[in-house]
């Protein structure tokens, strides 16, 4: 393994968050190489969040989020395990960024398996309708639907946006990483986003 100084350490601690023993085995595996060390700590991260999905999240927080103008306006309820970790400052900031996000990217659902059935049927029969009268044969429109209504469920899903202040990660993506972090299974219950004139 190679060998890593304290102050490469330390900046990796700094951009993660994270413990100096799991950062210094990270820089250890990679090699040395702080990009690299980060897609490992990201990969460690997401496999550990995975196996906390299941963990009862029964504390949180209610964030409020009032757009500039005072047009738009979100509440979103964040979920975690413990009291503990739903007083801190990282659960605060991303509950306000997502709240944020919510405000911006209009999301109706919090995940694709809460989408309305009805919804996507209708939203199914607009689309066969204007690739019929594109001339498009019946089997291509089966198979070109499918692929429609699944990315619709994704469009209008919280979790799947590709969130607002950085585009390269999911809403679900950014959960997992405060979640590897925190130690705890984080996740969003419910939001509510008011809009004048809506």
């Amino acid at each position: 393994m190679t060998k890593v100084s304290l102050d490469l350490i330390q900046k990796l601690r700094n951009m993660t968050g994270l413990g100096m023993l799991d950062c210094k085995k990270a820089l250890e595996e990679a090699g040395g190489d702080l990009d690299k060390a980060i897609d490992h700590l990201r990969k460690r991260g997401a496999a550990l969040a995975d196996k906390r999905a299941d963990r009862e999240t029964s504390q949180g927080i209610i964030v409020s989020y009032i757009h500039p103008g005072d047009q738009t306006g979100v509440l979103i309820e964040l979920n975690c395990e413990t009291d503990f970790v739903a007083r801190t400052q990282d659960i605060k900031n991303i509950a306000k960024d997502i709240a944020m996000h919510i405000a911006a990217c209009k999301p109706i659902y919090v995940s694709p398996e809460q989408v309305d059935q009805a919804y996507l049927e209708k939203e199914k029969e607009i689309a066969i309708e204007q690739l019929k009268s594109q001339g498009k044969p019946a089997q291509m429109i089966e198979k070109i639907i499918e692929g429609k209504m699944s990315k619709l469920a994704s469009e209008v899903s919280l979790l799947k946006q590709a969130f607002v202040k950085d585009e390269q990660k999911t809403v679900e993506e950014l959960l997992k990483e405060l979640s590897a972090k925190t130690g705890e299974n984080i996740r969003v219950k419910r939001f509510a986003r008011f809009e004048i004139g809506n």
